[in-house]
C-alpha cells in the first residue's frame, strides 16, 4: 500500500536525522509527522486514532529531570525566604481586560480561553500583572512577596534553548513605598545570590533605566509616541548587530536616520560608576529631568552594590531596555557568559537567565482612584537555567537520584514479610524515608541490587537471628559494612548516617 510506503519512507528520514544530530526541534517535528501518518494509517477497526505526543512548545518532565528542577526551586525559594519573602498564589486565567494593554509588542503572544461562562479570558502571561491586580483588588500598599507558577505564551517555541509555551516563572517583588534603590539593589543581590549558588558558570547583570532611556529618546529627536516602539528595536542589541537594529528604526519604525544616529551613540556605551559620572556631565542628557532623575538614581543603586560587594558582576548597559510597558524605573537583566573557545578571553551571551525592574504605575492602572504602589521585582528564568543544567548532566554522566529513601526494608529468608511491613511502619511513623519490595520472599541479591540501581543508602535487613536477638542488621550500600543495632536505637542510627534532622 502507498500508505505504508510512505510511513516507512518518513521512519527512514527521522532514523537519517537522528544518526545525523540534526536539530532537536527538527526531529520533533518529522517524529510528530510520522505519528500522525502512522495514526492515519490505523490499526484495530474501531479503536480510536490519536498522536501520542505533547502539544507543540510543551514537554514532559520524567522523574530524572524533575529531580534537577527540584534542586533549582529549592534554591531559589530558600534564598527568596532568607529576605523574609512570603508566598501568594493567583489563578491561572486572568480576565482578558486585566491583561491587555500591560505588555507592549508581547501582547500578541497572549492566549485567549474560548468564552463559555460570560467572562472574556486569557491565559496569565506573566506573574507581574496578576500580582499588581492582586495589590489592587486587596488595598495592599505594602508586601515583600514570591511567587512561582506556570505561565503562558503563543509564541514559537525554540525547546533547545529552553523557550516554550508553557513555563515556569520564579518571581520576588517588594511593594510599598520606600527610600529610593535600596528594595532596587537587595533584587539584584539577590539575582547574584542565586546565580551564584547555582554555579551556573560567569555571568554579568545588566542595569539601566528606562528614565535615562526616555530622556536620552528626548534629546536625540525621538518622538514622543515613538518611545515605546524604540524601546523594542534596542532591546534586539544583544542579539543582533547595530545595523541591523537602526534598518528596523528608519525602515520599519519611520525614525529620522539623524535621530537613529544620535540614539546609536549612546545605546552602544557599558561601564559602570564612571560611565555614570561621565553621562551626569553630559551637555545634552543633563538637561533632561528625566534622565537627570535616573542617572542620580543610578548612582545611588551603585553605591549600595558596593557596599553589597557585587559591583564585579553589574553592568550598566545603555542598550537594556525590557520591551514591557509597564517598568518605570531602573531595569536589569542576568545574562551567562561562556567562553568563545580556550584560547580566547573573548565571552560571548548565552542568554538571559533572569530579569526585572521597577513598575511604579502597573497597580495605579487597576486602581479605581489609581492610588499608585511603588514596586520592584524580579524573575528568574527557571526553564533557562535547567536546560543548560540538564545538558550539562546528561555530558558528565552524573548519577541523578529520583528518591530520596533513606533505607530500605530487606529480608534474609523466606516468610518474613509480616516482620518487614511491622518494622517498614515503625520506620515511616518515625518519619523515615523507607522502601521496600513488594514480594513475598524477595531474594536478598535483588533487594541489594534494587538499592545499587536507585542510589538508596542502607538496608535494614531482618532475618530470624536478629529477630531473636531484638536486633537489625544495618548494611551500608556504598562500603558493604554490617552492624547490628537494637531495634529501639535503629531510628536514631538511620538519621545519624542519612545526616536527617
Amino acid at each position: 500500500m502507498a500508505e505504508e510506503a510512505a510511513v516507512r519512507e518518513q521512519a527512514e528520514t527521522v532514523r537519517r536525522l537522528k544518526q545525523g544530530k540534526a536539530d532537536p526541534d527538527e526531529i520533533a517535528k518529522e517524529v510528530a509527522k510520522l505519528l500522525e501518518m502512522k495514526a492515519q494509517l490505523g490499526g484495530d477497526e474501531g479503536k480510536p486514532k490519536f498522536v501520542l505526543k505533547t502539544p507543540k512548545g510543551t514537554r514532559d518532565y520524567g522523574p530524572k529531570q524533575m529531580a534537577i528542577r527540584e534542586r533549582v526551586f529549592n534554591a531559589i525559594i530558600s534564598c527568596f525566604k532568607r529576605h523574609g519573602a512570603e508566598v501568594i498564589d493567583t489563578p491561572v486565567f486572568e480576565l482578558k481586560e486585566t491583561l491587555t494593554g500591560k505588555y507592549g509588542e508581547d501582547s500578541k503572544l497572549i492566549y485567549d480561553l474560548k468564552d463559555q461562562g460570560g467572562e472574556l479570558l486569557s491565559l496569565r502571561y506573566d506573574l507581574t500583572v496578576p500580582f499588581a491586580r492582586y495589590l489592587a483588588m486587596n488595598k495592599i500598599t505594602n508586601i515583600k512577596r514570591y511567587h512561582i507558577a506556570k505561565v503562558y505564551r503563543r509564541d514559537n517555541p525554540a525547546m533547545t534553548r529552553g523557550r516554550y509555551r508553557e513555563f515556569y516563572q520564579c518571581d520576588f517583588d517588594i511593594a510599598g513605598q520606600f527610600d529610593p534603590m535600596i528594595p532596587d539593589a537587595e533584587c539584584l543581590k539577590i539575582v547574584h545570590e542565586i546565580l551564584s549558588d547555582l554555579q551556573l558558570g560567569d555571568f554579568v547583570i545588566k542595569v539601566n533605566d528606562r528614565r535615562i532611556l526616555d530622556g536620552m529618546f528626548a534629546v536625540c529627536g525621538v518622538p514622543d509616541s515613538k518611545f515605546r516602539t524604540i524601546c523594542s528595536s534596542v532591546d534586539k542589541l544583544d542579539k543582533v548587530p547595530w545595523e541591523e537594529v537602526r534598518s528596523e528604526m528608519v525602515g520599519e519604525k519611520g525614525l529620522s536616520p539623524e535621530a537613529v544616529d544620535r540614539v546609536g551613540e549612546y545605546v552602544q556605551l557599558h561601564g559602570g560608576l564612571d560611565l555614570i559620572e561621565q553621562l551626569l556631565q553630559d551637555p545634552k542628557l543633563s538637561q533632561n529631568k528625566l534622565a537627570k532623575e535616573g542617572l542620580g538614581d543610578m548612582k545611588l543603586l551603585f553605591e549600595y552594590l558596593t557596599l553589597f560587594g557585587i559591583t564585579g558582576k553589574i553592568c550598566f548597559d545603555l542598550s537594556l531596555a525590557r520591551g514591557l510597558d509597564y517598568y518605570t524605573g531602573v531595569i536589569f537583566e542576568a545574562v551567562l557568559l561562556q567562553q568563545e573557545n580556550e584560547h580566547v578571553e573573548e565571552t560571548v551571551s548565552v542568554g538571559s537567565v533572569a530579569g526585572g525592574g521597577r513598575y511604579d504605575g502597573l497597580v495605579g492602572m487597576f486602581d479605581p482612584k489609581g492610588r499608585k504602589v511603588p514596586c520592584v521585582g524580579v524573575s528568574i528564568g527557571i526553564e533557562r537555567i535547567f536546560s543548560i543544567l540538564e545538558q550539562r548532566l546528561e555530558a558528565s554522566e552524573e548519577k541523578i537520584r529520583t528518591t530520596e529513601t533513606q533505607v530500605l526494608v530487606a529480608s534474609a529468608q523466606k516468610k518474613l514479610l509480616e516482620e518487614r511491613l511491622k518494622l517498614i511502619s515503625e520506620l515511616w511513623d518515625a518519619g523515615i524515608k523507607a522502601e521496600m519490595l513488594y514480594k513475598k520472599n524477595p531474594k536478598l541479591l535483588n533487594q541489594l541490587q534494587y538499592c545499587e540501581d536507585t542510589g538508596i543508602p542502607l538496608v535494614a535487613i531482618v532475618g530470624e537471628q536478629e529477630l531473636k536477638d531484638g536486633v537489625v542488621k544495618l548494611r551500608v550500600v556504598a562500603t558493604r559494612e554490617e552492624v547490628n543495632i537494637r531495634r529501639e536505637s535503629l531510628v536514631e542510627e538511620i538519621r545519624t548516617r542519612t545526616n536527617q534532622p
